[in-house]
Parts: structure tokens; C-alpha cells; sequence
């Protein structure tokens, strides 16, 4: 029996940058199967990752293909990983040197941007 991978997205929809990045990932083929998880329309779904409601806001969350939970620029990478359009961004921004500049870039544009839609009372 051939059973396909899963993975769960969890996202925050009121974002609009994090909406239209998600939306432009929900239209390209994946290696396994994504269930998208919008906690701005469900809050209740963030308990799932056993994360705060707000942190998940800030940050993307991905329970991967393997189970793990991957969270900010690792959940990108989990993403990136089951793409076939896109594998070749998981080898690339996930070697060593790369993905350390990349987790810290990310994490600094979330904290700003979540701020910013803070600010902007999207929530």
C-alpha cells in the first residue's frame, strides 16, 4: 500500500505578507500531503503545536512528514523539502553557514513584522 506523507501548516492568515506567501505555497505541487491550518480563523489550532497562540502568529509552524515539529525558517525548509519545484532551496539555504543566517534573518523580520501587524490592529 502506497500511503502518502502528511504535513500540518499552521499559519496566520490576518498577516497579510504571511497570507500571501502561504497562498502562493498552497498552489505548487507537494511530495506529501499538506493540511493548512489558519489559527487567525481557528486560535484553538495553535494549541496543537503546544505553542501560544501569539508565538504561532509570529512565527510559521510545521509539523513535518516525519512528525517533528519545525517552527520559523526550519518550517520553511520543511516546506521547501516537499516541494518538487523547490527542493533545491531546502539543499541550499539549509547548509550549515546558510541556514544559521537564515534562522536569524527570519527571526528578525517575524519579530518586526509581527509588531508591525500588531500595530496595525490586524488582530
Amino acid at each position: 500500500m502506497n500511503h502518502k506523507s502528511k504535513m500540518k501548516v499552521y499559519y496566520n492568515s490576518a498577516c497579510p505578507v504571511c497570507k500571501a506567501g502561504i497562498e502562493g505555497q498552497m498552489d505548487k505541487d507537494s511530495a506529501c500531503e499538506i493540511q493548512w491550518n489558519d489559527v487567525h480563523k481557528e486560535n484553538q489550532l495553535a494549541s496543537e503545536v503546544g505553542s501560544d497562540l501569539e508565538y504561532v502568529r509570529e512565527r510559521l509552524h510545521v509539523v513535518d512528514e516525519n512528525g517533528q515539529l519545525q517552527i520559523g525558517f526550519d518550517a520553511f525548509l520543511a516546506i521547501w523539502r516537499n516541494s518538487p519545484s523547490e527542493v533545491w532551496k531546502s539543499k541550499v539555504f539549509g547548509l550549515p553557514i546558510i541556514k544559521q543566517l537564515c534562522r536569524v534573518s527570519y527571526n528578525i523580520f517575524a519579530a518586526i513584522l509581527y509588531k508591525w501587524n500588531r500595530a496595525k490592529r490586524h488582530w
